[in-house]
């Protein structure tokens, strides 16, 4: 079964209430205990002070010694207990016979309750007893005459009742308090809810809970790597694509999470995207060896940068992505192109049998069939990378629809990559190159292009000369940028932009030398094994 959950207003409510309360209950009980005790220690004290007052009186001592009337220690007795606020003020001889007390018919008669005999051995002290009075808390002091003869002795009563009265009325005022404090944690604690509900967008924890779940699952599941930083550059994502893409570059010898960006990966550019809060799209870096493809994001929030997120791909497989693609987009030139030879064809064909000129038939029949194998031929048997002499083949058919002659040349034999990326860079370079020189011979006299190819010494010389009309010596410095083209139109100036890429993403070097007179001659040498 489920768990039941619960508001987060009910939940904090329910816990600042308990705890309120808690608190007050325990503070109640420890004030009340201290309380009662400091007011029974309060009225002791009370007690002994007015009967240590009463003690050094002189009316009592002269009273008690037959020099005055017991009548003068009666009425002192009584002015101080009403003075005081006292159950009782009662003298006493040494035989505890009252002197005073609040009732005079009582005069005369022993005291009452049984706690007087260590006061008449000369002890001070209080002690609680039932006497005529009811129960009281007592004080009890000898007197003594001026040769400090004890004479006699005094106690001061105060009723146990206005003890407890004193007592109750204390607690009444510490729960009246208590209450109040209860009250103002609960509406405390309702402000407090609604304070972080705000704060967290009027999200449930449970909601809060399952929103982090799934986006965890979801950038653990992505395949490109992603890592992200907080606005001190410190690591506080780094999921399972890019664990794998930053362990295969010897980089994950310890957790990435929390440490500070510049010190796990050195050479990032992560951290200047904080600085300059601009993204950087489609950017290609290298970490230990292992090329990858990235976009690097700032996160802003309310206009503040908050941190930056980096996702990539490991180069490898975006070129054999890349490799498929232009396989199929090849293989599709390729059967479009042929499909065009193949209908022109036809055409003439079947006007040469319309005419019954069946020898002409026969001749161009064998003519297609000798040019087509020898074209094939030709090609395979120079270059032993069948998709790179597909990709020639392809280009071969294309530049004759567009009735433009390529020649290709084979000085020497051109060797299979050991390493498959490298005809991906291949394609890009020649693919962009003749292209363009099949645009450049379009309103030429003239349409031709020469390709020429030789591998001497591990290194790949690919020469692309045309008879077009050639670029301005001031344009050779900037043709090879991104978005610069000497023709007209959108979306242009990207085919020479990416051929140089590629180029130096093979180490090599890539010349150019164009007039109007002669055309354009590109001359590309790259390290090929």
């Amino acid at each position: 079964m489920p768990r039941p959950r619960f508001r987060l207003s009910t939940v904090i409510m329910f816990f600042v209430c308990v705890v309120v309360l808690l608190s007050l209950l325990i503070t109640d009980l420890l004030i009340t205990d201290t309380t009662s005790e400091n007011i029974e220690q309060q009225l002791e004290e009370k007690a002994q002070i007015v009967s240590r007052t009463v003690a050094e009186s002189s009316i009592v001592k002269q009273g008690l010694e037959n020099k005055r009337a017991d009548q003068d220690i009666q009425e002192y007795a009584m002015t101080i207990q009403k003075a005081a606020d006292v159950m009782f003020v009662v003298v006493m001889d040494m035989n505890g016979i009252r002197k005073s007390h609040p009732e005079p018919e009582r005069i005369g008669n022993h005291f009452v309750g049984g706690d007087e005999k260590a006061v008449l051995q000369g002890k001070e002290y209080t002690s609680i007893s039932t006497g005529t009075l009811g129960k009281s808390l007592r004080a009890f002091t000898p007197i003594y005459d001026d040769t400090n003869n004890q004479i006699g002795a005094v106690a001061v009563g105060i009723s146990l009742q206005a003890v407890e009265t004193s007592i109750k009325q204390s607690q009444k005022q510490i729960f009246i308090g208590s209450i109040i404090g209860i009250l103002v944690g609960i509406i405390g604690a309702f402000f407090l809810a609604r304070y972080i509900k705000n704060s967290l967008f009027g999200l449930e924890p449970f909601e809060i809970g399952r929103i982090h779940e799934e986006r965890n699952q979801m950038l653990q599941s992505v395949h490109e790597g992603i890592i992200a930083i907080d606005k001190d550059a410190t690591i506080v994502l780094v999921n399972k694509s890019a664990q794998t893409i930053l362990k295969k570059a010897g980089l994950m010898n310890k957790e990435p999470t929390g440490m500070n960006i510049n010190e796990f990966l050195p050479g990032t550019m992560l951290n200047r995207v904080l600085e300059k809060k601009e993204q950087e799209l489609d950017k290609e870096q290298t970490i230990n060896g292992v090329s990858i493809i990235t976009n690097r994001v700032p996160l802003i929030v309310n206009d503040q940068v908050i941190g930056a997120i980096a996702t990539f791909r490991d180069k490898t497989e975006v070129n054999q992505l890349a490799e498929q693609l232009t396989g199929v987009q090849m293989y599709a030139d390729t059967l479009r192109s042929q499909s065009h030879e193949f209908m022109n064809q036809m055409h003439v064909l079947l006007g040469m049998i319309k005419m019954k000129e069946y020898d002409k038939v026969t001749n161009f029949i064998t003519k297609l069939v000798d040019h087509q194998v020898h074209e094939v031929r030709n090609v395979t048997k120079f270059i032993k990378d069948p998709a790179f002499a597909g990709f020639i083949i392809g280009k071969i058919s294309y530049a004759r629809e567009s009735s433009v002659h390529l020649d290709l040349v084979c000085e020497t034999e051109i060797p299979a990559p050991n390493d498959p990326s490298q005809t991906h860079e291949l394609i890009t370079i020649l693919g962009n190159i003749v292209d363009n020189a099949i645009e450049s011979v379009a309103d030429s006299t003239k349409k031709e292009i020469h390709l020429r190819l030789s591998y001497i010494d591990g290194l790949l010389t690919m020469v692309v000369e045309d008879t077009g009309t050639g670029i301005l010596t001031q344009n050779h410095e900037d043709i090879f940028k991104k978005g610069v083209s000497t023709k007209e139109g959108s979306h242009r100036g990207f085919g020479l932009f990416l051929a140089k890429a590629s180029v130096d993403n093979m180490e090599g070097t890539i010349e150019i030398d164009s007039s109007s007179e002669k055309g354009t001659i590109f001359t590309i040498i790259i390290p090929y094994e």
